[in-house]
């Protein structure tokens, strides 16, 4: 970004020192090869094992398991939700992996400071069940949602990396479809263009403490299945059309690979006319509003509570 535009903002301030201290920790213990002959569902189930050992979840947080029209999903809620607000949350993890109690605590940071609550659909993971089960599912929550009488006003779409991805997609449906859309969206590092083509792919590779290309390239052929669907805007919403979008709210880290597409996202949403905001947080790990304990994190959920607010009259 040679000239900032005013949507674009790069928070000042210095990395702390629990960021570098949680940087040089994941370059150490998660850059795992993964190839084609890689068993994706034992390391699925490693990573919820690591998920149940390491992420707690506040006590006050109800967590209640429902079929949203043929999805399994999670209702989040605490003590002052009130249930005309949701957060519609779409996880990430590659579109291959699940991280429960991860997501689901930072759901729940994001309940408490909006007083809503949130539905985390466990929608179908590749290569299990490739492109379009997991943008199906998610599409039929949002459905479902409607269909329950919930104002779409009062409905906000969130994600982060694939599950910004899946956000996107929703919305790019429900417009096709000419259903009511959200109040607005937040993408939290998101995966947006299945070509890998964005340069901070290549110039972070190897830098970036969580991913990789050679896995990205491993388990993009896990979801999708031809080369020809890269380009298509329900795999890479990137290249959807924007006009009629909602507000956007991304967040990205200033040295993760997939910077640059939360940066073009912004450009191409704000071309259109869409209302788009970008953040980006110096040398913050990927998805890092997930770790609770990093002070960054903390102030992420400050920003989004505040544009929230400001796009759903939420007060």
């Amino acid at each position: 970004m040679d000239k900032q535009a005013d949507y674009h903002h790069t928070i000042d301030l210095r990395p702390s020192w629990q960021t570098r201290a949680l940087n040089a920790l994941l370059r150490l213990t998660t850059h795992r090869r993964v190839s084609r002959e890689s068993d994706i569902a034992a390391l699925r189930r490693e990573y919820e094992e690591i998920d149940a050992r390491y992420f707690q979840v506040a006590p006050d947080v109800l967590r209640t398991p429902v079929d949203c029209d043929g999805v399994p999903a999670e209702w989040i809620t605490l003590p002052g939700s009130r249930d005309e607000r949701v957060i519609l949350y779409l996880h990430g993890g590659s579109f291959a992996f699940r991280f429960p109690n991860a997501h689901a605590a930072l759901v729940s940071r994001l309940c408490r400071r909006l007083d809503a609550r949130a539905l985390i659909p466990d929608y179908r993971l590749a290569p299990e069940h490739p492109f379009p089960a997991a943008p199906d599912d998610c599409h039929r929550c949002y459905r479902a949602l409607i269909a329950q009488g919930l104002s779409p006003r009062n409905i906000v779409l969130a994600g982060d990396s694939a599950g910004g991805n899946l956000a996107l997609v929703t919305i790019h449906r429900a417009r096709a479809a000419a259903e009511p859309l959200p109040s607005c969206a937040v993408l939290l590092s998101p995966a947006l263009d299945c070509t890998l083509t964005s340069p901070s792919m290549a110039d972070y590779d190897g830098q970036d403490p969580i991913l990789r290309l050679r896995t990205l390239l491993v388990l993009r052929r896990c979801y999708v299945q031809s080369p020809e669907q890269y380009i298509e805007p329900e795999v890479s919403p990137l290249f959807a059309d924007f006009r009629g979008f909602p507000p956007l709210f991304l967040q990205a880290g200033s040295s993760e690979m997939l910077r640059d597409e939360a940066i073009r996202a912004a450009d191409k949403a704000h071309a259109a006319g869409v209302d788009v905001e970008l953040e980006i947080w110096p040398e913050v790990p990927h998805a890092f509003q997930l770790a609770a304990f990093l002070p960054e994190a903390t102030s992420a959920i400050d920003h989004i509570a505040r544009f929230v607010h400001k796009r759903t009259g939420w007060c």
